[in-house]
């Protein structure tokens, strides 16, 4: 009952990234959570135990899966439907990507500049829900929301 893949029909090696995407489509087809065995099993290919068993850990530290205790294992699912777990690995990439350049403000700014104006205010929005609204400083002025002008 395994996946076919390119690399196990070639001989070859697998594209970045192929594991983790099989290992996703096996969870995602699966009736509940499973155990790096049963990922394993489910994959009938010529893997290490621990190289499914790494790979599952590091999709759950990058928020793809959750998982939960199973014996003296952790049985894994995905942590969101498909499309919600490709836009977190999007939002990992993005995030890697933006930890590789120098310069992070003039990334951002770039990036921001050019966001059509329905994506800009998507962003606007999704900033203003992930802040939670500073309590006034006793000591200072009230805040109005806007900088000093």
């Amino acid at each position: 009952m395994g996946i076919s893949t390119p690399a196990s029909r070639q001989g070859g090696r697998r594209p970045r990234g192929g594991l983790e995407r099989e290992i996703l489509a096996c969870l995602a087809g699966a009736d509940g959570p499973l155990t790096p065995a049963q990922v394993l099993a489910s994959l009938g290919e010529d893997l290490a135990y621990t190289t499914v068993m790494t790979t599952l850990s590091r999709l759950h530290e990058k928020g793809a899966l959750r998982r939960e205790q199973a014996g003296r294992a952790y049985a894994y699912s995905p942590a969101a439907d498909p499309e919600g777990v490709r836009s977190i690995a999007v939002a990992q990439r993005m995030r890697r990507l933006l930890e590789t350049g120098g310069d992070r403000a003039g990334v951002l700014a770039h990036f921001v500049a050019d966001l059509g104006p329905d994506d800009e205010q998507l962003l606007a929005d999704l900033l203003a829900e992930s802040r939670p609204a500073a309590a006034p400083d006793p000591d200072g002025p009230p805040s109005t929301g806007r900088g000093a002008r």
